[in-house]
């Protein structure tokens, strides 16, 4: 009998410590309520539950038992606002891998030349081989220039003799002309990538003198003058 006495005190017990536990929990973890707080037509309104028409406004949540704000939330985007926030994302990430490889090429520079001397010596390998290029189509333009000029002599003397000008004479004046605006173009753009060349020259200078400069190199030697743009 002694033990069934002893069997029952200690199950007692275990109930007792059991319910004591959940008490504690309770006491300890209360069940955080909320206050939302939104305007709605220019009026504040409050509870303790959200609508669903408020939930993409911006509202403050508010702590019940405290009465402290404890979260800020804005208002959801509309849908030409994350189109725009989309597109200013992509442009800032883009404008970091620009920067990122801008930087791996740098240090690649620097690795590659040992002098500013070396780097310009290599862009003058590039310069001149633009430059004979600009030469050429100048030179070709010129060519193509007289030619249409004696064209149009033919076809004027035979017009001031008031003669027909053949037909294979016109189409001749039509493709010289044609070729020879086809060919100012392409002298237009080879000029234009002659100056982007020299805008790229001293763009490197510049950045490869920060990055000699900022790693501690000892100063480049003399750097040798740029070729002069082919005339």
């Amino acid at each position: 009998m002694p033990h069934h006495r002893h069997i029952f005190r200690t199950a007692v017990a275990a109930l007792a410590l059991a319910g004591a536990g959940a008490a504690a929990a309770q006491t300890a973890a209360p069940t955080q309520k909320k206050i939302y707080c939104w305007d709605e037509g220019g009026r504040r309104v409050c509870g303790d539950a959200l609508p669903a028409s408020a939930v993409d406004r911006a509202r403050t949540e508010i702590n019940v038992r405290s009465g402290i704000p404890t979260k800020q939330v804005d208002r959801a985007l509309t849908e030409a606002e994350r189109s725009v926030a989309e597109v200013a994302a992509e442009t800032a990430r883009r404008q970091a891998e620009a920067e990122a490889l801008q930087k791996r090429r740098d240090l690649a520079m620097v690795e590659s030349y040992l002098t500013e001397a070396d780097l310009r010596r290599a862009y003058g390998e590039r310069t001149a081989l633009l430059d004979e290029t600009l030469k050429a189509s100048r030179l070709g333009l010129s060519n193509l220039r007289l030619s249409l000029l004696s064209l149009l002599r033919q076809a004027g003397d035979l017009e001031l003799a008031e003669s027909p000008v053949p037909r294979k004479l016109i189409d001749s004046i039509r493709r010289q002309h044609g070729e020879l605006l086809r060919q100012q173009q392409i002298l237009l753009a080879q000029e234009a990538d002659r100056a982007e060349l020299e805008r790229e020259l001293a763009d490197s200078v510049q950045r490869y003198r920060a990055m000699r400069q900022d790693s501690g190199a000892p100063a480049a030697a003399p750097a040798a003058t740029a070729p002069t743009p082919a005339g």
